[in-house]
Formats: C-alpha cells, sequence, structure tokens
C-alpha cells in the first residue's frame, strides 16, 4: 500500500525552498494520503459500518445507515459503560427531550483527506512553475566529483553565474516576493485547514487534542471522553417503511463503526502534527519578516554561508549597493541565497569573491616610466 511513497522521502538533487516548505508539500501530503491509504483499507478492519435492525436484512440497514447517518444522543456520553447506558451516547431518542448529533462526516473522511493533501502541495506546484528551474540551471552538476576536480570547468561555472548575476542585477526582486507570497500561502493553508476539520467533524475538532489528553486525568463518569464524541464506536440508526396497512413504521437500529477506531487515531495525530507546523510556519515567517526588513542580517546570513571566508564589507558592496531600490536588494540577497543552500562554503566564498571582482574592480595603478617626470599636483 504505501511503495508508492517512496519518492516522498528522496532527496532534492536543487533545493528551491526550505525545511519548513518541506514540512508541508512532503511531511503533511505524505501523512495525509497515508491515512487516506488507512481509511479505505476495508480488508484490515472489516466493514466501515455494521447494523442491527430487528427483522430488516443486515445488508439493508447497513447501506441504509451508511447513506442516511447514524446518530448519538449527547445525555449518555457521560457515564460509565454497562451501568449507565450500553455504550457512550447509546441511548433511547426520547432522553430528555434532548436533541441528538447526526454523524455524517464519516462517508467522506477519505475524499477529505486527499483533498487536504492536495491543498498542502499547492504552494509547492505554484513556486516551481514559478521558479522555472532557474536555480537548477544556474547550479547544474556544481555538486558533482568532476567540478571540484576539474579546476577549468569550476572557473566556466562560476564565470557563467557571474555573467548572469550581472546581466539580471536587479530583476530578482518579483521572483523572491512571490517565493515569499508561497510561505504565506502555507501558514494561511493550515490555518485554513484547522478550521475546516472543525466544520467538518461537527465543531468538535478546535480542542480535540487538549480534550484527550486532558481525559485522562477525570473520571469517565464526570466527562466525556472525546473519543466517543467525535468518532463514536456504536451509535443509533432509524429506518423508516411503510407497513401492510401503508402506515410508516420505525425499526430502531444498533449500530457498529469500526473504521472510526482507524479515524480516532488519525485525527488525534492530525491535531497535533498541525499545531506543530502551524507553530513552525507562524514562527518562520516572523524570522522571514526580519531578514526583509534587517539588512545587516542578509549580509551576515549570506557570509555565513561562505564560512567567514568573504568580508562582510564585499558582501554588503554586492546585495546593499546604493544603486539597488529596497526590493532589488531583497532580489539580489535572495538569489544568491537560494544558491549558496546548494554550494559548500568553499565555493560559496569562490563566487561571492569573483561577482564582487566582476562588479567593483580595482583601480588600475599606473607605473611611471624611468626617467619621466611626475607631476606633482597628480601626487
Amino acid at each position: 500500500m504505501f511503495a508508492d511513497f517512496q519518492k516522498y522521502l528522496k532527496v532534492d538533487e536543487i533545493c528551491i525552498d526550505n525545511h519548513v516548505f518541506k514540512l508541508h508539500y512532503k511531511g503533511t501530503v505524505l501523512i495525509l494520503l497515508a491515512a487516506s491509504l488507512l481509511v479505505v483499507g476495508n480488508q484490515y478492519i472489516g466493514d466501515p459500518i455494521d447494523c442491527m435492525g430487528g427483522d430488516i436484512s443486515g445488508g439493508v440497514m447497513d447501506s441504509y445507515c451508511w447513506i442516511h447517518s447514524t446518530f448519538s444522543i449527547p445525555e449518555r456520553w457521560v457515564g460509565k459503560q454497562g451501568l449507565d447506558h450500553v455504550a457512550p451516547g447509546v441511548a433511547p431518542l426520547e432522553v430528555n427531550g434532548g436533541e441528538p448529533v447526526y454523524h455524517k462526516y464519516y462517508q467522506w473522511v477519505c475524499f477529505a483527506l486527499v483533498l487536504q493533501a492536495a491543498l498542502f502541495y499547492a504552494p509547492r506546484m505554484l513556486w516551481k512553475v514559478i521558479e522555472g528551474g532557474r536555480t537548477k540551471m544556474l547550479l547544474e552538476d556544481m555538486n558533482s566529483p568532476e567540478f571540484v576536480i576539474d579546476k577549468a570547468k569550476r572557473k566556466d561555472k562560476i564565470e557563467f553565474i557571474v555573467k548572469y548575476l550581472r546581466e539580471y542585477r536587479g530583476c530578482h526582486s518579483l521572483y523572491s516576493l512571490k517565493f515569499f507570497f508561497c510561505e504565506v500561502m502555507n501558514f494561511v493553508n493550515v490555518v485554513g485547514q484547522l478550521f475546516f476539520m472543525d466544520r467538518f467533524l461537527g465543531n468538535t475538532f478546535t480542542t480535540y487534542g487538549l480534550d484527550v489528553l486532558g481525559y485522562t486525568e477525570t473520571d469517565e463518569r464526570d466527562r466525556p471522553d472525546p473519543l466517543a464524541v467525535v468518532f463514536p464506536k456504536v451509535t443509533k440508526c432509524t429506518f423508516r417503511l411503510y407497513g401492510p396497512s401503508g402506515t410508516i413504521e420505525k425499526r430502531d437500529g444498533l449500530c457498529i463503526l469500526p473504521l472510526n477506531i482507524i479515524n480516532e487515531k488519525i485525527y488525534t495525530f492530525l491535531w497535533f502534527w498541525f499545531i506543530f507546523v502551524c507553530a513552525i510556519s507562524g514562527l518562520y515567517l516572523v524570522y522571514r519578516a526580519f531578514i526583509l526588513l534587517g539588512s545587516g542580517i542578509r549580509v551576515a546570513i549570506l557570509q555565513a554561508r561562505a564560512g567567514q571566508g568573504v568580508s562582510r564589507e564585499k558582501v554588503e558592496d554586492i546585495i546593499q549597493h546604493k544603486s539597488l531600490n529596497a526590493f532589488e536588494k531583497i532580489g539580489e540577497f535572495f538569489i544568491l541565497y537560494q544558491m549558496s543552500k546548494n554550494l559548500d562554503e568553499v565555493t560559496n566564498k569562490e563566487i561571492l569573491e569573483a561577482i564582487h571582482l566582476d562588479f567593483f574592480p580595482p583601480p588600475q595603478h599606473k607605473i611611471p616610466l624611468k626617467g619621466a617626470e611626475v607631476d606633482s599636483t597628480s601626487v
């Protein structure tokens, strides 16, 4: 079942994003797709629903209750099983006149998980289209052993990068802003999906993980089991039909939902995972804001990527020159940072030195010929 997921575990040859981005389109997508496979793996957990309906055929009752939903009685979620009720939420329909809670989500769990996986992958797909293989084009074969050994090839490749950066200097601002937009999309998506799952599960998902942790510390008679409230294993179903004389009759059914044994584990894990991804993504956006607003931070990052082998002044000349506006400075930093993530410190140092030498060549000092008079004003 999970053999096809191996491709998600492969390390990218050229990195065009970052580790937080990978949490969304690799880690979360892999988890959601694996969960959807577990849900549809009926051969491991039996039928998704089994109902008893008296004189109604079992197959008919199962199909009816699966299509039209089952329900629980909230007044019977609290109590001791076998003494106060046969199972949490199972009781006659007319208990204290309370309204039953209907469970319809289980028909759509598999589809919802696949849709969520697609939404998590969407920012990655958008960024791949926007990026267009630019980083790979610049760094092709630079991680191969031949590049390290062959000095001529190494020199030609660095000259190619320098030439590209010279010709397109100041043209990467929109390129960088689109990447930052995709990062914001990741954060908005994970927050939005938390609310989506809360709505999908009947407004019970927001505090679901905390409720599961808190339930272990209380008596089962004093607090309802959140696993039984959100994912009941035993529910009720009412089947209506016409009797021999045309009178509408009701059949009270008791339904077992083995699939919820899997669902409760999946969504318990997803609650903690989504909270973790949401927190990491939020903190990374704060870090990104500091990078965008702090020119000194950008200089320090590139200098650190070169192993402190390049002076701070040279890095400032490259990405903070007065000829660049604020957005162009961010763009020049971003394209160099994208490349630096895929290269070692020595190569980063050589590239920055070559860029600085090309952009800001040293002044040519003329040595006077022997016997020539020296102009005092020039001295």
